[in-house]
């Protein structure tokens, strides 16, 4: 019989225990806000282009990454909120 290895549980538990590892704030929403990311990544995707300034094209880069987002991911997401309804433009 093949023997489990246990390590990578018993460091994330001592993590855990030590404080290097806490709790998500508000689990319930960053869950269901990932699981929107995960839905819009495996959908199936056609390849648009289009035209985007560069300070623009900058400035979503970078909220991106402090989302922890490709940018790519983050303008899908946007997309997909818009056309569900769930965001709205304010002209």
């Amino acid at each position: 019989m093949k023997q489990i290895d246990w390590s990578e549980e018993k460091k994330i538990l001592q993590d855990f225990d030590s404080g290097l590892l806490q709790s998500v704030p508000n689990l319930k929403s960053e869950s269901k806000r990932y699981a929107s990311y995960a839905k819009a990544t495996l959908a199936k995707k056609k390849t648009i282009s289009f035209r985007i300034s560069e300070p623009v094209l900058n400035e979503l880069k970078s909220r991106a990454e402090e989302a922890g987002l490709p940018y790519q991911t983050l303008l899908s997401t946007l997309i997909h909120q818009f056309t569900s309804r769930k965001i709205a433009l304010k002209l």
